[in-house]
């Protein structure tokens, strides 16, 4: 694929070291130990490091154009895409190199309980005689027509690179429909922009992963992206009705004209009227 093809038209200044219309990319990382030659090299600035320190060293690997946030070396022989949100870029040059993805994506966000329903959610779909996987705390699980699929990348919500490649290779295996978890960390570093979400489920806010997200507030903002920013226009919110959030990520969801689904004690659509405990599990 040509760079000129991964920037799609998007606004964006190139510092052209060499014409980046001729710039063959034959796949891209942020990573600059996973670089090849042809590759494109994200040098995104992080919390703990700054990708822009290991430029040199992915052009010593082969890279064939770098993205990166101003200011980078003026002397650098290769494309440089300059871009102020490096990392929406990347997800969305990601998204455009692997392009496959299954047919039907549900995301789940939550601080508790996202594990357990991408779980549920395969099964649920493989006992209903469709090809499913799910991808997440403990990583790709599918089971399709033509070849099964087991991954671990170590995080909830994988690297752009690794997750769209997965749903290619998903898409390519005959598995039309896949639950993932969606983190809240993934989501405020848009890890999951590009992806074709069908459905959005919200599970409840509890207190985690404070000190990232400065607080309470900013978890929320960065679960709400999923409904704001992620889901398909024609998409479907599925929403916990007993969770303080409620009103707030309904709202959201309105505003889009997005299709809400409520459950919990105080759902409309799907109402939980009492839980039983038996030994090998629960009654609903």
């Amino acid at each position: 694929m040509q760079l000129i093809d991964l920037l799609d038209g998007e606004r964006t200044d190139v510092m052209e070291g060499s014409s980046y219309n001729d710039a063959g990319i034959t796949g891209l990382t942020c990573d600059s130990r996973k670089v090849a030659p042809g590759f494109l090299f994200a040098a995104i600035p992080g919390t703990g490091d700054d990708g822009r320190r290991y430029i040199d060293e992915a052009l010593a690997r082969g890279a064939a154009a770098v993205l990166s946030m101003p200011p980078v070396d003026e002397n650098i022989k290769v494309p440089v895409v300059l871009d102020n949100s490096p990392r929406h870029r990347y997800a969305m040059m990601a998204a455009r190199f692997f392009a496959k993805q299954p047919d039907t994506i549900c995301a789940v966000t939550g601080t508790n309980g996202k594990t357990s329903v991408v779980s549920f959610a395969r099964q649920m779909w493989t006992v209903l005689g469709h090809p499913a996987a799910s991808l997440g705390t403990l990583g790709l699980s599918a089971h399709g027509p033509d070849r099964d699929i087991e991954h671990d990348f170590g995080l909830t919500t994988p690297d752009p690179a690794d997750l769209h490649e997965s749903l290619a290779e998903l898409s390519n295996a005959g598995i039309d429909k896949l639950a993932m978890e969606a983190s809240s960390q993934g989501l405020s570093q848009h890890r999951l922009d590009g992806v074709r979400v069908s459905m959005a489920v919200f599970t409840n806010l509890t207190p985690e992963h404070l000190d990232y997200h400065g607080g309470m507030d900013g978890s929320l903002a960065a679960k709400r992206r999923l409904f704001e920013e992620i889901l398909k226009d024609d998409g479907t919110a599925i929403l916990n009705a007993d969770d303080e959030t409620f009103a707030a990520l309904q709202a959201t969801a309105n505003a889009r004209g997005l299709r809400v689904i409520s459950y919990g004690h105080k759902g409309v659509d799907v109402r939980l009227d009492d839980i039983f405990p038996t030994p090998d599990g629960q009654r609903l």
